[in-house]
């Protein structure tokens, strides 16, 4: 059986040395509706929950301001989770595998929140957000939080704000994360820069699961689980050992740590005790080497660039002589008047001329 969860130890902070407490912006800094929000969080009131992450969710440019600071009053709260991040194939049993976790990890004392992407209509932008209705039990328990969003075309099978996300989630005392992405694909391996450990579902049965699979998944895999294994145990056997021996040829141990492979039935609860102590291994194991807090602050500075990213691509979608120019520049280029690069430079121009 699992063990009895103890008082999970304060962590270093995530972040790279940086700021000092005095230099970042703290609760007296917020307006009174913010500061109510950040007290809500801390003193675990859902309402309070959803109502910070929708706020970190707005495109809005006040919006953006005000989560900015509402993270930054949360963030010495945040960083004493487990965060994993679990995919697989569609059909392979991600929800179920997680109701089943979540509560046989709620029985023992944890807190879990769910961080769950459904993939968005290309069309309309809209999505299912079916999560909650796939996890009936899980989502009334009141020790669990379960948050759909649409992935909204983002790459990674996260949705844009997943991050932000995590955190409120640990300032309002929930100790796993699981981060449910959209399905299999290359770009899935976003999501294990933001987690401890990323774990991939699998079914026996699969047709060759050396082909069935994405190498770059089994790259990044610190545990793979073959679901359903009770409909037929022989078949999952084979696909066990299989994947075993791709990861050894993939992968490379790291932090004492070499990925392993688990066959579990989440319909029946079987093997979810061993998948569960396995976690807690690799946990262990990071601890120990140095590794988790040196992974976290990696993920931050990534984060960090990240939004550098998606800020600048912003700012130069606003700028207004660019959006005059925009739209005759890409029918230039698709008549074939103008080269891609020409056209590219030229706008790029606009953006430097504007100065800062």
């Amino acid at each position: 059986m699992l063990s009895d969860p103890a008082e999970p130890p304060r962590e270093p902070s995530a972040l790279p040395a940086g700021p000092t407490d005095d230099d970042r912006p703290s609760k007296a800094t917020l307006d009174e509706a913010d500061r109510a929000l950040v007290e809500g969080v801390l003193k675990r009131q859902p309402r309070a929950l959803a109502k910070a992450i929708t706020l970190v969710e707005s495109t809005r440019s006040d919006h953006r301001r005000r989560a900015a600071g509402v993270l930054d009053a949360l963030l010495p709260h945040t960083g004493r989770s487990i965060r994993l991040g679990i995919s697989g194939s569609p059909g392979a049993g991600k929800s179920t595998f997680i109701e089943v976790l979540g509560l046989e990890l709620i029985r023992l004392g944890h807190r879990v929140a769910v961080l769950a992407v459904d993939p968005s209509s290309s069309i309309s932008g809209g999505s299912i957000l079916g999560d909650k209705t796939r996890m009936e039990r899980l989502s009334v328990d009141p020790d669990a939080y379960i948050r759909p969003s649409p992935s909204r075309g983002s790459l990674g099978g996260v949705a844009d704000k997943t991050r932000e996300a995590m955190l409120i989630c640990e300032a309002a005392g929930f100790d796993v994360l699981l981060i449910e992405t959209v399905g299999v694909g290359q770009s899935e391996t976003t999501v294990a820069g933001m987690v401890d450990a990323f774990v991939l579902i699998q079914l026996p049965n699969a047709g060759d699961d050396l082909q069935a699979i994405k190498k770059g998944i089994v790259e990044v895999a610190d545990l793979i689980v073959v679901n359903k294994a009770d409909i037929d145990p022989d078949a999952a056997e084979l696909a066990r050992r299989q994947l075993a021996g791709a990861l050894s040829l993939l992968r490379r141990p790291t932090a004492g740590w070499r990925p392993v492979v688990v066959s579990v039935s989440a319909a029946r609860n079987q093997g979810i005790d061993k998948f569960w102590g396995e976690v807690e291994r690799l946990r262990a194991a990071l601890q120990e080497s140095g590794e988790l807090d040196e992974k976290r602050r990696r993920q931050s500075v990534d984060w960090m660039w990240s939004l550098i990213d998606q800020g600048l691509r912003s700012r130069f979608r606003e700028n207004p002589r660019v959006r005059r120019e925009l739209e005759p520049a890409s029918r230039s280029v698709a008549e074939g008047r103008t080269t891609a690069a020409a056209a590219a430079y030229r706008l790029l121009d606009f953006v430097e001329a504007a100065g800062p």
